[in-house]
């Protein structure tokens, strides 16, 4: 499961948690927006007891949700037992970041020197259409934002696809479950900023290009695009971490000196 970082998770808000198998996912989805939203502080011990208290279920859902938690990274297991909330650099974010734009190039290479089929351009081409559409508005209200987001993650999963490699797929996503380093893990800095239109107007341009250079076989040109539209989720990792703005997970990272 990869997280989210940008819409916000459902929850019980509140409510007791229903019995049965769902229950351990449902106790994942609060514990990881109690992390990302702070309620659960970067460094601290998080034991089970005290979850067990202040969320109502039994030992066996927690448990199970706090493995997943690790494995998606949020979480660390210490050494003398139990779990901590990870702390994250800035530098280890834009690497993750860097490696998926590096993964995504690769993809996006062997789609223009294999080629992919017209069904797989007509779905790329119809989401960027949308997102178009999206981006008409001199402003994006939040439900646009939220389509817009959606949009970009599925024109990302498509890319992936267009290797037609199993290999690159399962890199890519297992990149993407990295902790912030998903396609719209800090596109949410753009929805706050003066000049958010305006640089995902950028972004949507990098995918047409990208679009372009695969349907005229330019390998090493698609590459460099994805390569280089990663680049954007990097400034806007600087700018969130430098920058007043509550986005989810935010205060997980330790800015660079």
């Amino acid at each position: 499961m990869q997280p989210n970082f940008v819409t916000a998770t459902h929850t019980t808000h509140g409510e007791p948690f229903e019995e049965g198998g769902s229950q351990a996912v449902k106790v994942q989805l609060k514990l990881r927006e109690m992390v990302l939203a702070g309620d659960l502080k970067a460094g601290s011990r998080i034991t089970e007891l005290a979850l067990v208290e202040k969320l109502g279920v039994s030992r066996t859902p927690i448990r199970a949700a706090l493995i997943r938690l690790e494995q998606e990274g949020l979480l660390q297991q210490m050494p003398s037992g139990g779990f901590a909330v990870r702390k994250f650099s800035e530098a280890d974010v834009a690497d993750a970041i860097e490696l998926r734009g590096t993964v995504e190039g690769l993809a996006a290479r062997m789609a223009a020197e294999r080629g992919t089929s017209e069904q797989n351009l007509e779905q790329a081409n119809e989401c960027l259409d949308q997102i178009d559409l999206l981006l008409r508005e001199p402003v994006l209200h939040e439900e646009a934002f939220s389509r817009y987001v959606d949009l970009n993650a599925q024109f990302h999963t498509l890319l992936g696809g267009f290797s037609a490699s199993p290999v690159i797929q399962r890199e890519l996503e297992r990149v993407g479950s990295l902790p912030f380093a998903s396609p719209s893990g800090f596109v949410g800095v753009q929805a706050n900023s003066p000049q958010a239109r305006d640089m995902l107007i950028v972004a949507q341009d990098q995918h047409r290009q990208v679009m372009q250079a695969i349907v005229q076989r330019e390998g090493a040109r698609a590459e460099a695009l994805m390569r280089e539209h990663s680049r954007l989720a990097q400034r806007n990792l600087r700018e969130a971490v430098r920058s007043s703005l509550h986005l989810p997970g935010v205060h997980l990272i330790s800015p660079s000196s």
